[in-house]
């Protein structure tokens, strides 16, 4: 039986058009921002409801399209701030563990019977026995 492997599992699904869940959500949510900022501060001080308007809007476009060898900005900067709080010293201790008895059950030896040497021994070496045969040959 045949399973189908995903493909680009890296990227992100598109839901609303070319924009990822993620994307949306980050441009949804500052739409709604400077929305509601246009009824409460444009018309009283409109420069100044530019101004946030615009830093407000880079902001929302950086959040949701720059990405940091191939991660959301948003993850890059959690990693940056959890190595900037936590600790630079890394010590190794060891982890107690529970230790572990176990009973080896020695099984009683059987008597061998001895039949006498399984290999034949010879007095000699081979080694022994070509430097006679060359004393031998040569004398």
């Amino acid at each position: 039986m045949r399973y189908q492997i995903p493909q680009f599992i890296e990227r992100e699904t598109k839901i609303f058009g070319p924009l990822s869940f993620r994307q949306f959500f980050y441009v949804g949510i500052v739409g709604v921002i400077v929305f509601l900022l246009y009824f409460t501060i444009a018309k009283a001080n409109f420069p100044l409801f530019l101004v946030i308007t615009i830093f407000l809007t880079i902001g929302a476009l950086i959040f949701a399209f720059v990405r940091i060898e191939g991660k959301p900005l948003i993850t890059a900067l959690s990693h940056f701030l959890i190595f900037s709080v936590s600790s630079r010293i890394y010590l190794w201790q060891r982890k107690e563990i529970a230790l572990k008895l176990i009973k080896l059950e020695r099984k009683p030896k059987e008597e061998k019977i001895d039949e006498g040497p399984v290999l034949k021994i010879s007095g000699k070496g081979r080694l022994e026995k070509l430097s006679t045969k060359i004393e031998i040959k040569i004398k």
